[in-house]
């Protein structure tokens, strides 16, 4: 009993350490959460959350104005079960932990989930149709960039054969911009540069100038992107194969183990009783046998079927990129 507690403590903390570095890589931060909220409320012409200040929460916490149309399901669950009254929302889970006077608005939340429908739409909106930006230009340190930069970001999506989707995620690219010349920055650069800037915007003048570079850089930031896209793909190769072998191996299982049940009943001795039975009753039993019987011999096949199925998908994957967005990093010094 103690070796199966430990067990079970070692495979919780592994799936935490799991759930963790998801959160980081896919950056589903509390601050990024809130961000999609407000700016899907605003897309939506929906009033803002309404800042909470609660002296038992040490985050913040957001109450949710009266919303329209269908917006105002978003609000079913905030009441409190017993005292019926309203609750704010937080999008920090640790705020929510161990009590029940807050709801925590998570990703599948209907709020959060509307609001990143109404965000995905907006990307792939038509021109002449788009109420949301995908250009911006921001300042960072002076110890992270010496020159101005662009990155873009696009959707990789990875299919298999069968045109599923084997894969997704948002991969940067980009380069530095010196004398009018584009410079590619590696992988750890970007991030390093990305994960360092800050909420002001460029200066409209230095905005202006870059606007007017754009042409100058446009086809070799598309090509940087389409490198990147490559890359990531290759190093995917292993995980999208191991994902292919365990697959594989679950449905084997789980057919093999509906194997041994089948087995084990067929097996097992008639009841005597069952002489008492009726006709009809006798029959249905007769029709029972039978089936499972023939549910049996399709099993074998079943598992060759489900395999082949399985490895075919993820032979030769493809995948896709659609650009996203654009970001303009600037020096502060330059702003200046």
């Amino acid at each position: 009993m103690l070796k199966f507690e430990r067990q079970v403590r070692e495979q919780i903390e592994k799936l935490r350490e799991q759930l963790n570095e998801t959160r980081q890589h896919l950056r589903l931060t509390p601050n990024n959460i809130e961000a999609v909220v407000k700016i899907g409320l605003e897309l939506a012409e929906q009033p803002g959350l309404i800042e909470a200040n609660l002296a038992e929460v040490t985050g913040k916490a957001f109450y949710l104005p009266p919303l329209k149309s269908s917006w105002a399901a978003c609000s079913e669950g905030l009441a409190h079960p017993h005292t019926k009254v309203i609750r704010p929302i937080v999008f920090d889970p640790e705020l929510s932990h161990g009590r029940d006077d807050v709801v925590l608005a998570h990703l599948n939340h209907r709020l959060v989930q509307m609001c990143l429908r109404l965000l995905r739409a907006e990307v792939w909106s038509k021109e002449g149709k788009k109420s949301l930006n995908r250009v911006t230009a921001r300042l960072v340190p002076n110890s992270v960039l010496e020159t101005p930069a662009v990155i873009a970001y696009g959707r990789l999506v990875i299919l298999g054969s069968d045109q599923q989707r084997l894969h997704e995620e948002v991969i940067t690219a980009g380069g530095l911009l010196k004398e009018g010349k584009f410079s590619r920055m590696g992988v750890m650069q970007i991030q390093a540069a990305l994960s360092a800037v800050l909420p002001d915007l460029a200066p409209e003048k230095i905005r202006k100038t870059l606007e007017s570079l754009w042409n100058s850089h446009a086809d070799l930031l598309m090509q940087s992107l389409q490198v990147r896209m490559q890359d990531r793909a290759k190093s995917l190769q292993r995980d999208l194969s191991n994902r292919a072998e365990k697959e594989a191996a679950d449905i084997t299982a789980i057919l093999t183990e509906l194997q041994r049940s089948i087995e084990q009943e067929l097996n097992e001795p008639e009841i005597k009783q069952l002489e008492l039975f009726n006709t009809a009753e006798k029959e249905q039993f007769e029709r029972n046998v039978n089936s499972l019987k023939v549910r049996l011999a399709q099993i074998p096949a079943e598992v060759e079927r489900e395999v082949a199925a399985v490895k075919a998908r993820f032979t030769n994957p493809t995948p896709r990129l659609f650009p996203l967005a654009v970001i303009y990093l600037v020096p502060q010094k330059l702003a200046k």
